[in-house]
């Protein structure tokens, strides 16, 4: 497939799975992931940028007092981002669009954030440049995000399931997050590893 194609496959999956992605399993939630998110969305300051808002599942984290943008691929996911918002009295502009082609203008943001995402992302390194393209200087990159992990047994095991369980979520289960964005030009400062280092926040300043 190409690119475009990896496009339009992984917004048919968010289609069919919108409803899924807005309840995070208690297990998920066990393993760390919540967490992760509240960890970093927290830390976000200024006019805030999330990548891939999914169904808004890091909103109730944020900040009071930050200008928020929410940005994904999924018009389906994002009416959940919307109805979350709502019920939660958080102001948030929500677009429709994709991570690797950003519709902002260079230098828009102090924070950019994206959590648990980038497994999706059909091209994650171009992904990584356009979010140092639309940060200020002095801003920071945060994310959350799972991969491959640190142990090798560990990492046969995602190996084993990742094809079919990226035909049925379009999620890869063993990237591994560090390395696309060191390969995108950042120089990450790993803030938190966990579950076998499947489980990594990392923190990038311009």
């Amino acid at each position: 497939m190409g690119e475009q194609d990896d496009v339009a496959f992984v917004r048919d999956r968010f289609r069919e799975n919108a409803k899924y992605f807005d309840r995070e399993p208690v297990l998920i939630a066990a393993l760390g992931f919540r967490r992760l998110r509240r960890f970093v969305a927290a830390e976000a300051q200024g006019v805030t940028l999330e990548v891939a808002v999914g169904t808004g599942l890091n909103l109730p984290y944020y900040p009071r007092g930050i200008a928020l943008t929410g940005i994904d691929l999924s018009p389906e996911m994002l009416s959940y981002a919307a109805a979350r918002a709502r019920q939660l009295g958080i102001p948030v502009n929500l677009l429709e669009g994709d991570a690797a082609a950003l519709p902002f203008p260079d230098q828009s943001f102090d924070t950019v954030i994206e959590t648990f995402s980038g497994c999706t992302f059909p091209d994650p390194v171009a992904a990584y440049r356009e979010m140092r393209r639309v940060l200020r200087p002095g801003g920071q990159l945060l994310l959350a995000e799972h991969g491959r992990g640190d142990r090798s047994l560990v990492g046969r095991l995602l190996d084993r399931f990742a094809p079919g369980h990226y035909r049925s979520t379009a999620c890869h289960l063993n990237r591994s997050p560090l390395d696309l964005v060191k390969a995108a030009g950042w120089q990450p400062q790993v803030l938190h590893r966990g579950a076998a280092g499947v489980l990594i926040a990392l923190r990038a300043t311009v």
